[in-house]
């Protein structure tokens, strides 16, 4: 690796700590001033995350779909493309996960299972394709577009859920039918972390592999590089940046569909949680690197777990969390500023 990459991958870095602790201080500003003590909200967050082996897989499992999501930021943004639109993809991965049983009944053991997460992986693909497809050959705007498809693969969600796929007996909270024992991801071993995590550590691997040591990944590099060059030396970038855009996708679908056969066993309002948002933070606090991912993820997973200890400790509501990551995501984005001049000459004494 060259002297300016590993320049440029120590400034990507030090911005992502840098923000991460900015946010951190702001957090413990913001419980200040309700009256909380800002330090010992800080030892629960990581005491509720990584204290003990019940946190630790409390944190890992919540990690598992973050890694999946924010897959779906960063594969695309490879390409140079923004898109935001993971949590369309996952509830729609998680809708084709539960339908599929509608339309036939798949197999009992891994071979059904393997039959669900492939049509959550399907839906949530096509769904993101669309988007960089829109782009690609309309010129409409990804980041725009994916948003927008969010809200309307919710409504189709919800309108399948609460409507022709509807399980009679879900009263209060309309479910789909629930699927069989026999289809459903477990856990591993005897731990209360279920295979989704190891689902969502060999996505990352392979999205690294394949940008680092392929052909087509490097290609796909090269046109989020500069577009303009790519097509000049002849690359297809728009071919390209849809291929991005579909394993992207692919990713959050599976994220969905991994969430109704290891989590809720049915598609219904819970799968709506916020995991697709939450993995645009991810990606951009990992700088769009599917291997720092990982790390991030387990952090931010680790976030989310520490809520309920906060609740239960010093009062604060569980979803206080929520400030915290937006205001990393905040950070992040004002970071990316500084990125060329955090260990500049010129960035040091401006």
């Amino acid at each position: 690796m060259s002297y300016q990459a590993l320049k440029a991958a120590g400034e990507a870095l030090a911005l992502s700590l840098l923000s991460l602790a900015g946010a951190l201080l702001l957090f413990g500003l913001f419980v200040a001033i309700g009256g909380h003590d800002a330090a010992e909200v800080w030892r629960l967050l990581f005491v509720g995350a990584f204290g003990d082996a019940f946190s630790w897989q409390n944190t890992l499992q919540r990690a598992a779909p973050l890694m999946l999501t924010a897959l779906t930021v960063a594969l695309p943004a490879q390409a140079g493309l923004t898109v935001i639109g993971g949590e369309g993809a996952l509830v729609l991965g998680g809708l084709a996960c539960a339908g599929l049983p509608y339309l036939f009944s798949p197999p009992a053991g891994w071979i059904g299972s393997l039959a669900l997460l492939a049509a959550g992986a399907l839906a949530g693909a096509l769904w993101i394709g669309f988007a960089g497809a829109l782009r690609q050959y309309r010129g409409v705007n990804e980041t725009i577009s994916s948003l927008l498809l969010v809200y309307i693969a919710i409504a189709l969600f919800k309108h399948f859920v609460e409507g022709p796929m509807r399980d009679p007996a879900s009263l209060n909270k309309p479910s789909t039918l629930p699927l069989a024992e026999s289809l459903r991801v477990g856990a591993i071993f005897d731990y209360d972390v279920h295979w989704g995590l190891v689902w969502g550590l060999a996505a990352c691997l392979l999205a690294a592999a394949w940008l680092a040591l392929t052909t087509h990944g490097f290609a796909t590099r090269v046109v989020g590089g500069n577009a303009r060059a790519a097509r000049l030396v002849g690359l297809p970038a728009q071919r390209l940046a849809v291929t991005a855009c579909l394993l992207g996708g692919a990713a959050s679908g599976l994220a969905g569909s991994i969430e109704v056969a290891a989590v809720h066993t049915a598609a219904n309002a819970s799968l709506i949680a916020g995991l697709g948002y939450a993995g645009i933070l991810v990606s951009f606090v990992a700088r769009h690197q599917p291997l720092a991912i990982v790390p991030v993820a387990i952090l931010f997973g680790g976030f989310g777990a520490a809520g309920s200890l906060l609740q239960r400790r010093v009062g604060l509501n569980d979803a206080s969390v929520q400030v915290l990551l937006g205001l990393s995501f905040v950070i992040i984005l004002a970071a990316d500023a500084w990125r060329g001049r955090l260990f500049s000459r010129r960035g040091a004494t401006a």
